[in-house]
């Protein structure tokens, strides 16, 4: 369970970094929010920081679910969260395996894939 909330936090660190290059107006575009632009539009900037906020819950409930870093305090609720985070995840490889994007669709289905899989043997625990 350790190497997998280490993981999972790993690559929303990584996931951050990004999304603060698209924030910022970084010509990735493609391989995000459908891949239909190259540079993001204002509302999609503004996607991208508050999916930033997103990845710090998700990496504080795990983090603390593992008790790498506590930060929130272990229960009923914080292994609910985690569950809604899987499930949220399983979503997310849903959604990037059908966009219209091919880099989006090769770069973060997988990602997701890993993510969602680090999370159920958090949530497992």
């Amino acid at each position: 369970m350790i190497i997998a909330a280490l993981v999972s936090t790993i690559i929303l660190a990584i996931l951050s970094i990004f999304q603060i290059a698209l924030a910022l107006g970084a010509p990735i575009g493609q391989f995000a929010w459908g891949g239909q632009h190259k540079v993001l539009p204002p509302n999609l900037r503004v996607g991208s920081v508050l999916s930033i906020i997103i990845y710090f819950g998700i990496a504080t409930c795990l983090l603390s679910k593992s008790s790498l870093y506590q930060i929130t305090p272990q229960g009923t609720l914080l292994d609910v969260l985690v569950w809604i985070i899987f499930a949220y995840l399983v979503l997310g490889i849903l959604m990037n395996a059908i966009s219209r994007s091919e880099p989006e669709r090769y770069t973060m289905t997988p990602t997701a894939i890993i993510l969602a899989g680090c999370v159920f043997i958090i949530a497992l625990a």
